[in-house]
């Protein structure tokens, strides 16, 4: 009971103070046309039934490392992240020549804070709620600088730099749709999770950063090799590769800027303590366009907060919400809810048949190279049966795609053979079905092409037209050319002859097999 009077009294002062140090109109920090006094932004969070998005207060046992709550809620979101700074500090060589090099390059960081602006308040808050030292926040800045679009040499994409399999591990979907590894909310998500975990397992946030860079298994596998020989097992201590031992330093050195910006001359952007999206439910599929229109934002601004989406529409099977900047949300959904008929002029279509894409834009009434560009067909590509395409609704595929088409569609495509039309020879005791399985064909093709019957005699000597793949074309006719020599030759040449003809159409074939490998190695 004591401690109950003591605390209620406490918890009163915090809620006044928080109340009393909410933005007003006056002093809002503005971040652009999107930005939105704290009154109106707070008070449209609780018309659509949300909370307001600072973060609750806690309870002592809650607090962890941030011993003492402070009494005001800061204005400027960097304050926010000093508060919440936790991580042990690391002083060596290393920090100190990262924190150099950030320094020498002003525009860098100039340009790093300006792009996190949109997507730190999120972060920020979901580390809180997380109880996780608000260093982490600063982390994109090291992986992406803050870049959702960043893809690394390595294939891994993101602000968090997810790789392809570890982004599968976390649940975030990678298909022609979308990548979630560069969602703001599910890559978020995602990334803190791994962390949690790491630590979890590490005990340690230095190392668990380590792992997030290096991979867990390799950091506990050096950890071991230490504790084999009697060595220390901290992150200064074991042995890391260069770009690992680099890791931390760079996290800590943006950090002590973060800090005390004026100690190294750096320019922070003003951020304002308020989120700076809502995400908006969804219930149809949308054209990208359809909803930068209702929200009176650019397609730009649009895609630079869903930037996981890569086609021209949101599929609400996919992504039930919308991140909208914090004003335009509203006007969205007022807009939204006077639209009637579709939303969307694209839809999904699986192939039932292997085809060429030609064939495919001419049955969805779309010129044949916007298909290719629209579902990124590289060229002399067929579409196998299976495959999913981006195509046209025109009414007649006037359906929002189901959640399995949209979690799981695959663009399948394989190459495309260009065959050749070749002429060839019948052989003494030639039959059709003999000639065709000469040259891998089949007996019925070989007639059709030739007007004759599936039943048909040849004639040695009789010209034949064939149509195969480039490279059995090529090997075809140098063989023809052999065969040719070998006839004319006398019988005692005729011997060596054929040998000499086998030995050419071999090499005719490697040449060919040859140039086309070339061919598509340029590609």
């Amino acid at each position: 009971m004591i401690r109950h009077r003591l605390w209620w009294p406490l918890l009163g002062a915090l809620f006044l103070s928080a109340c009393s140090s909410l933005p007003q109109p006056d002093d809002q920090a503005d971040n652009g046309p999107q930005a939105l006094t704290g009154e109106s932004r707070y008070a449209l969070k609780a018309r659509r039934g949300g909370n307001p998005t600072l973060s609750e207060l806690g309870t002592e046992s809650s607090l962890g490392l941030r011993a003492v709550a402070p009494l005001t809620v800061p204005q400027d979101l960097w304050e926010r992240i000093r508060r919440g700074f936790a991580m042990q500090d690391l002083e060596n060589e290393q920090v100190q020549e990262r924190e150099q090099w950030y320094a020498a390059r002003p525009d860098y960081i100039e340009r790093m804070t300006a792009r996190s602006h949109k997507y730190l308040f999120h972060i920020v808050e979901e580390l809180e709620r997380r109880n996780m030292p608000t260093e982490l926040a600063l982390l994109p800045f090291v992986e992406s600088a803050f870049n959702p679009q960043a893809v690394s040499s390595a294939s891994a994409a993101g602000m968090w730099q997810f790789m392809p399999a570890t982004g599968k591990d976390f649940d975030l979907k990678q298909n022609m749709f979308r990548d979630d590894r560069r969602d703001v909310l599910a890559s978020t998500r995602a990334a803190l999770d791994y962390l949690e975990r790491l630590n979890r397992q590490f005990n340690d946030w230095q190392l668990a950063l380590a792992a997030y860079n290096w991979g867990q298994g390799n950091v506990a596998k050096a950890i071991k090799r230490n504790q084999a020989q009697g060595l220390g097992t901290s992150y200064a201590e074991i042995n890391l590769p260069q770009e690992t031992r680099q890791y931390v330093p760079k996290l800590l050195a943006i950090k002590h800027i973060v800090a005390r910006p004026e100690r190294f001359r750096a320019q922070l952007p003003a951020i304002g303590n308020h989120p700076f999206f809502d995400a908006v439910p969804i219930q149809r599929d949308m054209d990208v366009a359809k909803v930068a229109e209702l929200a009176g934002v650019s397609e730009r601004d649009l895609r630079q907060l869903n930037p996981s989406i890569n086609k021209p529409m949101f599929m609400a099977a996919a992504n039930p919400s919308v991140l909208l900047p914090w004003d335009n949300a509203a006007l969205f959904e007022a807009k939204l809810a006077t639209q009637f008929g579709p939303l969307a002029s694209w839809t999904a279509w699986r192939a039932p048949r292997d085809m060429s894409v030609a064939q495919a834009a001419e049955q969805h009434g779309i010129d044949e190279h916007e298909l290719r560009e629209l579902n990124k067909i590289p060229p002399r590509m067929l579409v196998k049966a299976g495959s999913t395409l981006l195509v046209p609704r025109h009414g007649k595929l006037d359906f929002d795609v189901p959640g399995q088409l949209a979690d799981h569609g695959q663009l399948l495509l394989k190459q495309e053979i260009i065959l050749v039309r070749t002429q060839v020879k019948a052989r003494k005791g030639d039959t059709l079905a003999k000639l065709a399985q000469r040259y891998q064909v089949s007996a019925d093709k070989v007639a059709d092409w030739n007007d004759l019957s599936s039943k048909a005699r040849l004639k040695p000597g009789q010209l034949l037209v064939l149509h195969l793949p480039k490279r059995e074309a090529v090997a075809a006719a140098a063989g023809e050319r052999s065969a040719a020599v070998v006839s004319k030759a006398s019988p005692a040449k005729k011997g060596k002859q054929v040998a000499a003809a086998g030995q050419a159409r071999g090499k005719a074939k490697s040449s060919a097999e040859l140039k086309v490998a070339l061919a598509s190695k340029k590609r």
